[in-house]
C-alpha cells in the first residue's frame, strides 16, 4: 500500500457490473482532477486467443484444467510486480489485450493478441485496475497486500451464469451447450482463485435478482437492474456514515451492521456516494505526502 502512489483495484468477472463501477470512478476521478493509469486484467493473461485454445485442449487431453480464472492461464506474478513497483515509485510495465477488430486496428494487429509491454507514462496519480484478479493470493503471490482500495463486484452465481450464457451465445456465437461446458471446466479455478478475493475486499457490491433464477441454463432473459437489489458489504463499518447513505439512497436499508441493501437501479449512484469520500481522502493524503 502506498500514500504517494495509490492503487484502486476492482475485482469481478465479466458481466458482474465492473463497467458500472468503472464509470463511477471515471466521474470521481474527473471531479477530483485525478489522472489515473487504467490497467485491464485481461492484459495479464498468459496466452493470446489462439494459444489459449491450444493450451485448453492440451490440458483437457491430460485431465487438467486451464482457464482465465486460474494461475496457469495468467501472469499473477506480473500483476503483483506492477502493483509493488507502482506503489513504490509510480512506475511499472503495462500492455493491452486487443479483444476485437476495433481495438486491434490502431495497432495493426489481429484481435485476441497483446500489445508490447511499455512503461507507464509519467504524471499519473492513481493506478486503477479492473479485472479478475485484483485481490488474488496464492502460495507465491499476494496481489491484495499492495492495494489501497479493493472493491469486489459480483452477482450471485446463478445470475453470473445467466449473463455469461446470454453474452456468449448472442455476441460470440457459441451454443448454450458449449458455454455450459466452459462454466463447468472453469469451476475449480473459480472456487480456488476468484471467490476467495471477495473475502479480502474493503467493500463488496453483490447484485441479487428478485426474480426466479433457479435454473440459469434455461433463463430467457437477464434480470434487469430494477429486478435486483445490490448487497453492499463493508469490511470496516465504523469508517462509514450509514445514516447518510440511507438518506441519500431512497429505498435502501441495513440488513446487518456491516451491510446495506440498495435497489438495483441505484447501483451506480450508490457507488459514487460511498466511494467519493474514500477517493477524496486518498487524494488528500497523497498531496500532503508529496508536499511533506
Amino acid at each position: 500500500m502506498s500514500v504517494k502512489h495509490p492503487i484502486i483495484s476492482i475485482t469481478g468477472s465479466s458481466g458482474a457490473g465492473t463497467t458500472t463501477v468503472k464509470r463511477a470512478f471515471e466521474h470521481l476521478f474527473r471531479r477530483e482532477g485525478i489522472t489515473p493509469v487504467v490497467v485491464e486484467g485481461d492484459s495479464f493473461h498468459r496466452y493470446d486467443r489462439k494459444e489459449m485454445k491450444v493450451a485448453v485442449e492440451k490440458a483437457r487431453q491430460e485431465g487438467r484444467t486451464v482457464s482465465h480464472f486460474g494461475a496457469e492461464g495468467n501472469h499473477f506474478d506480473k500483476i503483483e510486480e506492477l502493483f509493488r513497483n507502482y506503489g513504490e515509485s509510480g512506475k511499472g510495465k503495462i500492455r493491452k489485450y486487443l479483444h476485437n477488430s476495433e481495438e486491434a486496428a490502431p495497432y495493426n494487429q489481429e484481435p485476441g493478441t497483446f500489445t508490447p509491454w511499455e512503461d507507464i507514462p509519467p504524471g499519473t496519480e492513481f493506478l486503477f485496475y479492473e479485472g479478475l484478479h485484483g485481490g488474488v493470493v496464492t502460495e507465491t503471490v499476494d496481489v491484495a497486500k499492495w492495494v489501497d482500495l479493493l472493491i469486489g463486484v459480483v452477482p450471485i452465481v446463478n445470475l453470473e451464469w445467466i449473463q455469461k450464457i446470454h453474452r456468449d451465445t448472442a455476441e460470440r456465437g457459441y451454443s448454450a451447450e458449449a458455454v455450459t461446458d466452459t462454466i463447468l471446466r472453469r469451476m475449480p479455478d473459480y472456487v480456488k482463485f476468484i471467490t476467495p478475493q471477495f473475502s479480502r475486499t474493503h467493500i463488496n457490491f453483490q447484485r441479487v435478482p428478485i426474480v426466479d433464477t433457479s435454473n440459469p441454463f434455461i433463463a430467457r432473459d437477464i434480470p434487469t437492474p430494477d429486478e435486483s437489489f445490490v448487497i453492499v458489504r463493508f469490511r470496516n463499518p465504523k469508517q462509514h456514515d450509514f445514516p447518510y447513505y440511507l438518506q441519500m439512497l431512497h429505498g435502501s436499508w441495513m440488513s446487518r451492521p456491516n451491510t446495506i441493501v440498495v435497489p438495483g437501479g441505484k447501483m451506480g449512484m450508490a457507488m459514487e456516494i460511498i466511494l467519493a469520500p474514500i477517493v477524496h481522502d486518498l487524494m488528500e493524503n497523497k498531496r500532503k505526502a508529496n508536499h511533506a
